[in-house]
């Protein structure tokens, strides 16, 4: 069913007088038309990640930090530490894995789960020690806890000279 056949306004019966007689000179109705269609294309087009109409990327991911280190948890439910792959590169922890499906295709009527594929990426502040990175995988939540170097904890002060005018 197309986004169009819930909007009442997106139905060709019953259609009320337009101010011009003719639909197709009023600029309004043809603004509006295009503003329908931009809206209905973009909560049908499919994303990389997600399904059919969704607003957030799988899995989804929470990031904190504190003094002393970044902490990234990911809930994953279903899925094992086999089936989960971290990479910590150039600044990016990527969190990539595949979610195998649990019965086939033809036993199951219908289905909001989500299978297959999913790649995260996410850009890391400066200051991370990339080499004690730290992985805890338990009920399906994958937790990542980043140190911070004590260049990044204190920070670099940079001075600030006074401009002379001429």
């Amino acid at each position: 069913m197309a986004m169009r056949d819930l909007i009442p306004w997106g139905r060709q019966e019953n259609r009320a007088p337009t101010l011009f007689g003719n639909e197709e000179r009023s600029p309004f109705l043809s603004l509006r038309r295009d503003i329908d269609r931009l809206f209905e294309d973009f909560f049908q087009a499919p994303m990389p990640g997600l399904g059919r109409g969704s607003a957030m990327p799988w899995p989804t991911v929470e990031v904190s930090r504190t003094d002393s280190e970044v902490r990234i948890t990911a809930e994953v439910p279903g899925m094992s530490e086999k089936d989960v792959e971290l990479l910590l590169e150039d600044g990016i922890l990527t969190l990539r894995g595949e979610k195998k499906s649990e019965s086939e295709d033809r036993e199951r009527g219908y289905s909001e789960r989500f299978y297959g594929r999913f790649e995260r990426r996410i850009a890391l502040p400066s200051g991370v020690d990339e080499e004690k990175a730290k992985a805890e995988f338990r009920d399906g939540v994958l937790s990542v806890t980043l140190p911070l170097s004590r260049e990044a904890e204190s920070g670099r002060r940079i001075p600030i000279n006074a401009a002379t005018r001429h």
